[in-house]
C-alpha cells in the first residue's frame, strides 16, 4: 500500500473518530448550536500534520458565504476556523445517516431535500430565521464536490436566488488543493498543504450579471493559487 494511501486512512480514522466525540460533545453541551465544540474541528490539520495556509480575512458582516467545494476538510476548516456560530446548506440525507446524521441535526443545519420542488422556499425561510440569529450561510454553488485540479463544475442558481431574495452581502471563499489534501473516493493525501483564500465580499446588484462574474473571479482566484501550490502541474502542462 503507498504511502499516500496510508496517509488517506490515517486521516479517514481520524475524521470518524472525531466526529463521533464531536456528535457526543454537542449532544451534552448545545449552547449556541454546540459551536465550541464544533470549533474542535480544527485539531483535524494538527493530527493530520496538515497545513491550511490561508490568505485574506473573513468579513464578519457578510451573511453569505459562497465556496467551491472539493473535500470534507473544506467543512472542516471552516467549522474549526470561522469565528461565528456558521450554518451550512446541505442535503437532507446527511441527516439521515444514523448517529452520524446528529453533526447536522444539533447544530440545526439547513437540510434540503433536493427532489422537492419545495425545497428553494424551505431554504429561504431557514435562512432568514438562521441570520435573524447572526449565522452566517455557507452554501457550495456546484451542489456538490467538485473534481478538483484545474475545474470547477458549473454554479447552480441556489446561491444566486437566495442572495437576491434576502439582499445578503456575500463574501466568496476559494479552497485550493483540499482534494489533494484528503478524497475520500479513493481514499488518498497527496499533499499536506492547502489552502484558503477569502476573497473582497460585495452587496450583489439584481439584475446584472453577478453571478457569472462571480463565478469567473472565483476560478481565477483559484487558477492563481493552484499554480502556486501545484508547480509541477504547470510544468507538465506547459510539456
Amino acid at each position: 500500500m503507498s504511502v499516500n494511501k496510508l496517509k488517506g486512512y490515517y486521516a479517514t480514522f481520524l475524521i470518524i473518530i472525531g466526529l463521533a466525540t464531536i456528535i457526543c460533545f454537542m449532544w451534552v453541551f448545545r449552547k449556541n448550536n454546540g459551536r465550541a465544540t464544533r470549533k474542535c474541528c480544527r485539531l483535524f490539520f494538527l493530527f493530520g500534520g496538515f497545513k491550511m495556509e490561508k490568505i485574506g480575512e473573513y468579513d464578519l458582516n457578510a451573511k453569505l458565504i459562497v465556496a467551491n467545494h472539493q473535500s470534507a476538510s473544506d467543512i472542516i476548516c471552516l467549522e474549526g476556523d470561522h469565528p461565528l456560530n456558521i450554518c451550512w446548506v446541505a442535503k437532507k440525507q446527511l441527516g439521515e445517516i444514523p448517529f452520524y446524521g446528529y453533526s447536522v441535526k444539533i447544530p440545526e443545519m439547513i437540510l434540503i431535500d433536493r427532489e422537492d420542488k419545495k425545497g428553494l422556499i424551505q431554504l429561504m425561510r431557514e435562512a432568514k430565521e438562521k441570520i435573524a440569529q447572526n449565522r452566517p450561510i455557507i452554501i457550495f454553488p456546484e451542489g456538490t464536490r467538485g473534481p478538483g485540479n484545474r475545474s470547477f463544475l458549473p454554479f447552480k442558481p441556489g446561491a444566486k436566488i437566495l442572495a437576491e431574495k434576502l439582499g445578503l452581502r456575500i463574501q466568496p471563499i476559494v479552497f485550493i488543493n483540499t482534494r489533494k489534501m484528503y478524497d475520500s473516493n479513493p481514499i488518498y493525501s497527496q499533499k499536506n498543504v492547502a489552502r484558503l483564500v477569502c476573497m473582497p465580499s460585495f452587496v450583489p446588484e439584481v439584475g446584472s450579471d453577478w453571478y457569472e462574474k462571480l463565478e469567473k473571479d472565483m476560478f481565477e482566484y483559484y487558477s492563481k493559487h493552484y499554480n502556486e501550490l501545484n508547480p509541477e502541474d504547470l510544468t507538465q502542462t506547459e510539456a
